[in-house]
């Protein structure tokens, strides 16, 4: 390469320019990213930000992924991150051995505990959204469950319709908005759910997330749940 040197001055001014331009082009892109309002709950590292509470399945980071694995006779367990969300979208991938039950918990909280109890935490409860392989009818997935919350599902029966979105043996991308007594969800792209229930939101307009490791019964398992590319958005 041949480089010409006519006018130094010009030369220098020229490639200000140029690195000035640069810079704007780079500065622009970082705060894209930042003012998207996307941030990862999970670093793909490490279990950093999240705590478990109830049930003793177990919890580990693993190729960029969190795997939580059953634990015999063990109720159901949660991981759940440290900050509470009120109104957000959320994104994730799961992937899961079929025979297994698992949900993800939003706006979620622990029971107040009772004097003198020894656990650390009370129970974890919730609206929760549901992931299960379902049989060959479809599965529910997708739709929302009153996880301790003696409500059983908020999704009506009715709108409870089984469907083929969820992938077998394989990463499903879920999509949630909670958007006050709203909550939508997607899998695979595909529409799921649609709740509006004025009053779960006035027990729960703010809360964890929540991976949840269905319990077991005895002699069963053990089976894996594993998540990767968690990220939220906070909507004002």
């Amino acid at each position: 390469m041949r480089l010409q040197w006519t006018d130094k001055r010009k030369g220098n001014l020229k490639m200000k320019h140029v690195a000035s331009g640069l810079l704007a082009v780079a500065f622009a892109g970082c705060v894209t990213a930042a003012d998207d309002g996307w941030v990862n709950l999970f670093d793909g590292k490490s279990l950093d930000g999240w705590i478990q509470k109830n049930g003793t399945a177990t919890y580990r980071v693993e190729n960029g992924t969190v795997v939580g694995t059953t634990s015999e006779g063990s109720p159901n367990s949660f991981l759940c991150t440290e900050k509470s969300y009120g109104d957000f979208e959320l994104e994730f991938e799961v992937k899961f051995d079929a025979p297994l039950n698992s949900g993800v918990q939003i706006r979620s909280q622990t029971a107040e505990l009772k004097p003198g109890a020894t656990e650390k935490f009370g129970r974890v409860n919730g609206p929760q959204v549901e992931i299960e392989a379902g049989g060959a009818k479809g599965s529910v997935a997708g739709y929302v469950y009153g996880e301790a919350t003696g409500r059983g599902w908020l999704t009506a029966d009715a709108k409870r319709v089984p469907h083929p979105n969820l992938k077998q043996d394989d990463w499903n991308k879920y999509r949630i908005v909670a958007k006050g007594a709203r909550i939508q969800t997607w899998i695979n792209g595909q529409p799921v759910d649609d709740l509006t229930d004025e009053p779960i939101f006035k027990t729960h307009p703010k809360g964890f997330i929540g991976l949840q490791v269905h319990g077991i019964k005895k002699g069963t398992g053990p089976f894996q749940a594993a998540w990767r590319n968690i990220r939220l958005r906070e909507l004002k």
